[in-house]
């Protein structure tokens, strides 16, 4: 069994979060591997129900698209930034494991159908923190450490409560109990 708290998080006046951490209750460590990718591959779908959403990898981008190319994922490049839009269910926990020791990030929304070429350049630049001034267009930006057992999710649109709502279902089968932390 492990434990996925969620609550908000206090990142500045201008800055509205929510984390999610996933746990293993006994001593709070971070759950890694396989077991984690097969989580997270739930959660992120979840999060973004009917909405598109997509990758963004700006970190050793070279090492994602060998990845990519030898096991069929589609992406697009603009310039240092790689983007992985909504990968196939099958190929979604794989995918997390391998690139679990990445900083990466998720969008999720309308404008990702558009494209974000100034936002893609300026990941590449400037990494996750290109996200700050963004997010409010999106349906949700998240910061993913999954080495480290974290999601961050940057939006303006999903409170904690409905984070809960949301993957509490997805999770279930897999036996992850989902709360704000006490």
């Amino acid at each position: 069994m492990y434990l996925l708290e969620v609550e908000p998080l206090d990142l500045g006046e201008d800055v509205k979060a929510i984390g999610l951490e996933l746990i293993e209750p006994e001593n709070r460590e971070p759950v890694r591997g396989a077991e984690a990718a097969q989580v997270w591959s739930r959660v992120l779908p979840a999060l973004s129900a009917t909405e598109p959403w997509a990758f963004d990898f700006f970190s050793h981008p070279e090492r994602v698209q060998d990845y990519c190319g030898r096991h069929g994922i589609a992406y697009r490049t603009t310039g240092k930034c790689m983007v992985i839009e909504a990968p196939e269910e099958a190929a979604l926990p794989a995918l997390l494991e391998r690139f679990a020791g990445e900083t990466f990030g998720v969008r999720s929304g309308g404008p990702l159908l558009a494209g974000d070429g100034a936002l893609e350049g300026d990941l590449a630049r400037r990494g996750v923190d290109a996200y700050h001034q963004t997010y409010p267009n999106y349906f949700f930006c998240a910061v993913c450490d999954f080495e480290n057992g974290f999601l961050t999710l940057l939006t303006t649109r999903l409170w904690a409560s409905e984070v809960i709502r949301r993957v509490t279902p997805v999770l279930a089968d897999l036996e992850v109990e989902v709360r704000i932390p006490r």
